[in-house]
């Protein structure tokens, strides 16, 4: 939140993209698309390698249309920090958890969002799943 009370426009594009994965309506998606989404925008995970507001919007339809009445939630708060934000997230079906990720995501000075790098799994999990220690910094050991 911003001094004045009112929520940052980064904010509140994060949550509009949230909520077209959500969204009932195939208008619904567009509408919530166009607010929060430059129309350059570029959306990268292991599945999908996409350009363009109208290419986001056909995905969502996709996904949506593979995995019928899914719930797609922020699951952490949003840190940012030079126009990148980055936050957890969960995908549940009928209360089962199918998915949890997180996601890097750019926004402009504006607060739309330009660019989104998706990742299946928690960081946590592929640590431990791999045998290996997470490195530490120089002179934190």
């Amino acid at each position: 939140m911003n001094p004045g009370g009112n929520m940052e426009p980064y904010l509140q594009n994060l949550d509009r993209m949230l909520a077209a994965w959500n969204a009932p309506d195939e208008s619904d998606v567009r509408t919530l698309a166009e607010t929060a989404l430059e129309h350059n925008v570029h959306f990268v995970d292991p599945n999908h390698n996409i350009m363009g507001r109208d290419a986001f919007i056909r995905m969502v339809h996709a996904v949506k249309k593979k995995i019928p009445g899914a719930v797609y939630s922020r699951t952490s708060r949003v840190d940012v920090q030079n126009n990148h934000c980055r936050y957890h997230w969960a995908i549940h079906l009928d209360q089962d958890l199918l998915m949890a990720g997180f996601d890097v995501t750019e926004v402009n000075d504006a607060g739309k969002i330009v660019k989104v790098t998706g990742f299946f799994g928690l960081l946590e999990d592929q640590i431990s799943r791999s045998g290996q220690d997470a490195p530490s910094l120089p002179g934190t050991e």
